[in-house]
């Protein structure tokens, strides 16, 4: 089989999860952080509990239906695309036991693909802690191969009680991957500190370097607020890098977007590779400045995506990116 790696965030996309479209919300109080959701998107799920398929069948077909869109494109540029299984009934079952819902929606966080490395990482909302599961099997497959390492971060601490937040946590939608410099972002709304050392530590190992990125607190995951559309531009919201943008981009082009295009998911697109960027049609200015450096820009509407909190990258993860 091809093997896994990632060499860049732009590196040519040959191999993806996208992620499928399932989500409940959640009955216990405050399980659910919307601090990073916008207005219009918080009043969907104000008092609500249950699956989004029954709450709002029609809401339900569209987001599935970017899904069906999303793959299309993909696979008209010769990616690779890989789908988690459905989650069973017993999974939803227990996720309503418990109260906190059950996720199958981001593939992006629950695990990440660094070089060869393919790194289970935590999820700092229980919600989505078991999101891993339905993707799991895809990364046991990738990994049978002598050049792959699959490894898992250690368990959150629950000892101070769920909401403990010492962790470690590390989401996938926090990690950018730039060669051997490995950016980590941490709003305290998903990755943390104890996270990212664990991270440096091992990857130390293999001569990576993981630089922390300390994020504005409505800021959920870096991908957030920067998104590498080739060597050397970058799309990002500096108001959300509360010690300036990373000493290793500051020569960069930038595509400057301001904290509320940055809650819209504006710098949350997909490189295809370092000429071709998928955005959101919505995005028009930022379709025309991408446009200006040359980037060819291919659109959807992935507004249903966007209302849970995250766009193209977010509902990918990469097994595959490399120039060779």
């Amino acid at each position: 089989m091809t093997k896994n790696f990632v060499e860049s965030e732009f590196a040519p996309l040959k191999r993806v999860v996208l992620a499928q479209s399932q989500f409940c919300l959640p009955e216990e109080e405050n399980e659910l952080d919307t601090s990073f959701l916008s207005e219009k998107n918080l009043n969907l799920f104000d008092h609500k509990v249950g699956d989004i398929a029954d709450l709002y069948p029609e809401m339900q077909e569209k987001w599935e239906n970017e899904k069906v869109q999303m793959t299309q494109l993909l696979t008209s540029y010769g990616v690779g695309v890989i789908r988690p299984r459905m989650l069973t009934a017993y999974e939803k079952e227990l996720g309503k036991q418990s109260r906190c819902g059950y996720a199958n929606f981001f593939s992006r966080d629950p695990f990440f693909t660094i070089g060869h490395f393919v790194i289970e990482g935590n999820l700092r909302f229980a919600h989505r802690r078991l999101e891993i599961l339905p993707i799991r099997d895809i990364l046991i497959e990738e990994s049978r191969h002598p050049e792959a390492i699959y490894v898992a971060a250690p368990q959150p601490d629950i000892s101070q009680g769920s909401k403990s937040e010492a962790g470690p946590f590390l989401e996938g939608g926090d990690v950018l991957v730039y060669g051997k410099t490995i950016f980590v972002g941490h709003s305290g709304l998903a990755s943390n500190l104890n996270g990212i050392h664990w991270l440096k530590s091992f990857l130390a190992h293999w001569g990576y370097n993981v630089v922390p990125v300390r994020l504005h607190p409505d800021i959920l995951h870096l991908d957030c607020a920067m998104s590498m559309v080739k060597d050397g531009l970058m799309i990002c919201c500096e108001e959300a890098f509360l010690d300036g943008v990373p000493q290793e981009l500051t020569n960069w082009d930038k595509i400057n977007v301001s904290l509320k295009e940055a809650s819209l998911l504006m710098t949350n697109g997909l490189p295809l590779n370092d000429s071709v960027y998928i955005t959101d049609q919505s995005f028009t200015r930022l379709i025309i400045a991408l446009e200006k450096y040359g980037v060819k820009v291919e659109t959807l509407d992935y507004e249903v995506s966007r209302i849970f909190g995250g766009s193209f990258r977010c509902t990918t993860q990469a097994l595959l990116r490399t120039t060779n």
